[in-house]
């Protein structure tokens, strides 16, 4: 695969969940205003695309009580993603912290929302099942027609290279035939202030976040899923402290917005 110099560095990582009743306006608020005027129109901004989670795809999500999904699993029903281009993080930052604040100022914020889990994350390393992939740097923009979302959290004195073996070793199989494309594997950065109630994440040292996208419904392969769970908890190295599929949703719509619950 030629090496193009356009490249990812940084994850906006946003999963979020609107009140009852306030699930149209909310979906129409954040794609159609704050999805740009909240990031997109940002300097070194890449790309961005949402997903969501119907009710049927938060009872496949595991395991049943979730360090990241509070106060339970299937809180989160709106992810949205974003790329940050490589060594621009910073600039990025400084100029999405002060138009957060802008927006609220300007009665351009929705109250009616619970973020579940917002945060930034480094690009560490992306396994591919293909031999000329789709590269993570066009990832949000192929449309794929799934994604898979698993945190990982390694357990005490484990280090993140004696993970990152481990994973190097079991990817190859694991995508091999399979509707997986690539697996993308994230490192967390430490939280900001915002002017919205975001949860603190606890251990972020020890926090992976893994995003696997496929070229079917990840609903269709889920015991993949549950195998590679069980296979890394095994190994004595990590636990998945939150796992689940996605669906990509359909901007212009309120397509699935009346299936959350």
């Amino acid at each position: 695969m030629k090496d193009y110099p356009v490249k990812v560095g940084s994850m906006l990582f946003t999963m979020v969940d609107p009140h009852q009743g306030h699930e149209v306006d909310f979906n129409r608020w954040y794609e159609r205003d704050h999805y740009y005027g909240g990031c997109l129109q940002g300097p070194w901004l890449l790309a961005g695309s949402r997903w969501v989670s119907t009710r049927p795809l938060k009872d496949l999500r595991f395991p049943n009580e979730s360090s990241l999904a509070k106060p339970a699993v299937d809180a989160g029903s709106f992810l949205a993603m974003y790329w940050v281009t490589e060594g621009k993080l910073k600039e990025w930052n400084e100029w999405g912290s002060k138009q957060v604040f802008w927006l609220y100022k300007n009665n351009r914020g929705f109250e009616h929302r619970t973020h579940v889990h917002t945060l930034l994350y480094n690009l560490d390393w992306t396994h591919y099942r293909d031999e000329d992939p789709v590269p993570v740097e066009l990832a949000l923009d192929h449309r794929y027609a799934g994604l898979v979302t698993l945190a990982v959290e390694r357990h005490p004195g484990v280090e993140q290279d004696q993970l990152d073996t481990w994973m190097k070793d079991y990817l190859p199989g694991f995508l091999e035939g399979s509707p997986v494309a690539q697996c993308s594997v994230w490192s967390p950065i430490p939280q900001g202030d915002a002017p919205m109630s975001i949860p603190k994440v606890e251990r972020t040292d020890a926090l992976d976040m893994q995003i696997f996208f496929v070229d079917a419904p990840a609903a269709d392969t889920w015991s993949r899923f549950r195998l590679y769970a069980e296979a890394l908890e095994g190994s004595g190295l990590a636990k998945v402290v939150f796992a689940s599929p996605w669906l990509p949703t359909v901007p212009g719509t309120d397509t699935y917005t009346d299936q959350l619950w």
